[in-house]
């Protein structure tokens, strides 16, 4: 770590803490050429892949966006906001598991459509139908029956 004050390259470590949530170090470092003192931070960067679009467009990933996707599905379905956030949540723990730098806007597609399929059936159908964007009507009767094969679960 190079000396605010003085430019120099060599510097010592006097102190070390980490914070109570633990995702943050404070180093207090002394210059071994003008021996002042000074603190430096270090926080782990975490960073979303870029979206790969269809038509072949990158663009950053936006938590937003899938909030609001959610939501839209979820509108007027019985799901608890604490619900849509632990979801939220979910998605954006696996993106980041991944480690990848980019990614295909149908992988999150289909996390997307896994958290929903949990929790709310009804919602699942909405946010299928306009993402695998049915052309017809058996299409559409497949998707129905398939979700009607299985326990409906709710979480409020």
């Amino acid at each position: 770590m190079k000396c605010p004050f003085c430019g120099a390259d060599e510097t010592t470590v006097a102190d070390t803490r980490i914070n109570d949530d633990g995702d943050l170090v404070r180093r207090r470092r002394r210059c071994l050429k003008c021996d002042k003192r000074f603190t430096t931070y270090e926080r782990a960067e975490l960073r979303m892949p870029q979206v790969i679009k269809k038509n072949g467009s990158r663009v950053n990933f936006d938590p937003e966006k899938l909030a609001a996707s959610l939501r839209l599905a979820l509108r007027k379905r019985p799901v608890g906001t604490e619900a849509v956030e632990a979801a939220i949540a979910r998605i954006e723990g696996k993106l980041l598991a991944l480690g990848e730098r980019e990614l295909a806007s149908e992988k999150v597609g289909e996390m997307v459509m896994l958290e929903l399929k949990k929790l709310d059936k009804v919602a699942y159908v909405r946010f299928a139908s306009v993402y695998r964007n049915f052309e017809d009507v058996d299409e559409f009767s497949k998707l129905i029956r398939e979700v009607s094969r299985s326990p409906q679960k709710i979480a409020r």
